[in-house]
C-alpha cells in the first residue's frame, strides 16, 4: 500500500481533498536551499555559463525538464562539440568522483546530475579550476531527465552512495526503482552499464529485488555476498543479523570511482561497501 493510499484509508471519508500527497509525485529527495558562501557563488559566477547547463529545466527553479525536451544525440553534439562515449552520475554530490573522472579521461564526455544547489557549485568549482572541457552538469530531477532520453544516448550510468532513506515507510522514495531502471536501460547504447555502490546493507537488497530478476540488465557480479532477505529500516537495522540470509552476486569495486570524504567515512564507521554492475541486455 503506498503512504497517499495510507492516508486515504486512515482518513476515512477525507478524501483526496485532504490527503497532503494528493498530486504530488514521490521524490528522492527533500527539497531544501542553501545560502551559498562566498567562494560557492563566485564560483557560480565564474563558472556556470561554461558547465551548467541551464537550457533543460522548464522554469529558473524548477526540477523538471522544458515541456517538448529530448536529450538527444544531437543535443549531446551541441553541447560537448563531439560525440564521445558519454557518463551520467545520479547524484554528484560534491562533484569529486565525477570531476575526477573527467579528468582522468578527456576522450570521455561526463554529466552530473545534483539538485542541491552547493553541490553543484562546487562541482563547477572544482571542474573550472582543472579547466576540464568534457564536464557538464545539470540541475534536474533524474528520473525526470531519463524519461525523455533518446534510445541509445549513454554509455554508462552512475549512481554512487545514494541517499538509503533508512524509515521503512520511505523506501519507496529510492532512487533505484523499476521505472528508472527501464529508463535507465532505454538510455544505454549496447552493452552500456549501470553501476551503483552503497553502503547501506539493506539498499543493497533493494537494488537486488529491483535489478536482478530483470532481463533487459544482465548482472555482473562475481563476489557472493550474504544479505538478510527481509527488510529493515531505521530503529530496528540491528535485527538484520538475526534473519534468514541468502547469497547475492556483487562486484568488484570499481576502480573508476575515486575514494570521496563520505565513502571514507562509511568505511571508518564499520561498513561494508556494495557494488554493482549491470549491463543492458
Amino acid at each position: 500500500m503506498t503512504e497517499q493510499n495510507r492516508n486515504l484509508e486512515e482518513s476515512g471519508n477525507g478524501g483526496a481533498a485532504n490527503n497532503p500527497l494528493h498530486g504530488r509525485k514521490v521524490l528522492s529527495f527533500v527539497r531544501r536551499s542553501a545560502r551559498l558562501d562566498a567562494r560557492l557563488q563566485r564560483a557560480l559566477d565564474n563558472y556556470a555559463d561554461e558547465y551548467i547547463l541551464s537550457d533543460i529545466a522548464l522554469s529558473e527553479g524548477s526540477l523538471d525538464p522544458c515541456e517538448g525536451f529530448v536529450f538527444s544525440r544531437d543535443y549531446v553534439q551541441g553541447q560537448w562539440g563531439n560525440d564521445n562515449p558519454l557518463t551520467v552520475e545520479i547524484g554528484s554530490g560534491q562533484g569529486e568522483n565525477v570531476v575526477a573522472a573527467a579528468a582522468e579521461h578527456p576522450e570521455r564526455n561526463f554529466l552530473a546530475l545534483e539538485v542541491y544547489d552547493p553541490g553543484v557549485a562546487h562541482t563547477v568549482l572544482l571542474a573550472g579550476k582543472r579547466g576540464l572541457r568534457n564536464l557538464r552538469v545539470a540541475q534536474i530531477n533524474a528520473p525526470e531527465l531519463f524519461a525523455v532520453m533518446e534510445p541509445g544516448v549513454l554509455d554508462e550510468v552512475w549512481t554512487f552512495f545514494p541517499d538509503p532513506w533508512p524509515k521503512m515507510r520511505h523506501h519507496k522514495r529510492r532512487i533505484v526503482q523499476p521505472e528508472l531502471a527501464r529508463d535507465v536501460h532505454a538510455s544505454l547504447g549496447v552493452d552500456g552499464v549501470w553501476r551503483i555502490a552503497t553502503d547501506i546493507e539493506d539498499y543493497a537488497l533493494h537494488v537486488h529485488e529491483v535489478m536482478d530478476a530483470r532481463r533487459d540488465f544482465e548482472n555482473l557480479g562475481t563476489l557472493t555476498v550474504s544479505l538478510p532477505v527481509e527488510h529493515v529500516g531505521k530503529g530496528n537495522a540491528e535485527s538484520a543479523a538475526a534473519l534468514p540470509h541468502a547469497d547475492f552476486m556483487e562486484s568488484e569495486r570499481f576502480d573508476g570511482r575515486v575514494l570521496t570524504n563520505f565513502e571514507k567515512k562509511g568505511l571508518a564507521a564499520g561498513r561494508v561497501i556494495h557494488d554493482f554492475a549491470y549491463r543492458a541486455v
